[in-house]
This record gives C-alpha cells, structure tokens and sequence, in this order.
C-alpha cells in the first residue's frame, strides 16, 4: 500500500511565522533577517551569500522564514537550531497549505 505524498513533502518548505502561538508578532521585528544572516557565508567576490535552504517571505501579511526541508539532510544541527528557536519562542510553524504543524525535530 502506497501513501500520497503530504504538501510538504512535495514542496519540501516549511514556513516558520513571524506570530507567535499567541498570535502576537514576534519581537524583534528583523529577526527573519538576523536568521538569514547567520546561515549566510562569504563567496569568493566577498559578498554575503544567504542560504539557499532559508528565504524571507511574507505571507498574509506576516514575514515568515521559510525553510527547506533538504537543510535537515545538508545542516542537520542548523535544522535543529531553528527548530528549537521556533519552539522556544513558540512560533508558528506551517506546512505548504498554510496549516500548523508540531514543530518538527
């Protein structure tokens, strides 16, 4: 017996929300761009090149992080940095279609 593939293993991004399960915006109001930063590194012409596993999105408004699932196979403990971030600031995390998901570790 075959099972579908979920949205998320389709589009392999998960969406991790700038509100909080609370549903206030999280503070400070740059940190997808601080997380961006930090998964960032220089190419050879000294410029910053962000990760092509992390890209800021806004999404119904709200900026979000959204992140490539093949990080957790490339950076397995930078996947599980954001994860814990993620939980511990109790942010939002969603599939493909836009609905909560449990944080996944």
């Amino acid at each position: 017996m075959t099972t579908q593939p979920t949205m998320t293993q389709v589009s392999g991004e998960i969406i991790i929300e700038g509100n909080t399960r609370a549903g206030k915006p999280f503070r400070p109001s740059d940190w997808v761009d601080r997380m961006c930063s930090t998964y960032a590194t220089f190419g050879e012409d000294r410029k910053l090149r962000y990760s092509p596993y992390l890209k800021p999105k806004v999404v119904n408004g709200v900026r979000c992080l959204a992140v490539d699932l093949k990080l957790k196979t490339v950076n397995p403990e930078g996947y599980a940095q954001l994860m814990h971030f993620a939980d511990e600031n109790q942010l939002n995390v969603l599939d493909a279609e836009g609905n909560s998901i449990a944080v996944p570790h």
